[in-house]
C-alpha cells in the first residue's frame, strides 16, 4: 500500500479496509489478519494498525472476538451505511472540484451522463 503523506496513515488504513469490505474482498464475517500481520503487510507500526482497528471497532465495522481476532461485521445495514458514506464522500469531492471550475449543477449531471454513456461504449 502506498501512503499519502498529507493524510494520517491510520486513516488511510481505515479507508483501505472500508474499500476491501465494500468491494467484497472482505466479506461479512471474514476474519481480518492479525494486527502484527497487517503491520508487516502494510509496512507500518503496530500501534498505527491498532489505532485504525480501534476506530473500526468503535464504528462497529469490525467486531473483536476475544482470543479469535477481529471480524467484519455481519450486519448488512452497517455495511450498506458504510457504502453510502463512501459514495457520498466521492460525490462531494467530485461536486466541489467541478463547482470550482464554474460548472453548474445541470452541467454536472449532463457531463456525468455523457461520461457514463461513453464509458459503456468503450467497455462493449
Amino acid at each position: 500500500m502506498k501512503f499519502d503523506d498529507k493524510i494520517p496513515i491510520y486513516y488511510q488504513i481505515k479507508s483501505y479496509i472500508y474499500r476491501e469490505i465494500i468491494v467484497g474482498e472482505l466479506a461479512p464475517g471474514d476474519k481480518l489478519p492479525a494486527v502484527r500481520q497487517l503491520a508487516v503487510d502494510l509496512t507500518v507500526n503496530v500501534n498505527t494498525v491498532q489505532r485504525a482497528l480501534g476506530e473500526l471497532i468503535s464504528e462497529k465495522i469490525i467486531e473483536p472476538q476475544r482470543g479469535k481476532g477481529n471480524f467484519v461485521t455481519e450486519d448488512r445495514e452497517i455495511i450498506e451505511k458504510l457504502k453510502k458514506m463512501l459514495i457520498t464522500e466521492q460525490l462531494q469531492e467530485l461536486y466541489e472540484n467541478l463547482y470550482q471550475l464554474n460548472v453548474t449543477d445541470d452541467e454536472i449531471v449532463t457531463y456525468l451522463q455523457t461520461y457514463i454513456k461513453e464509458r459503456k461504449q468503450v467497455q462493449s
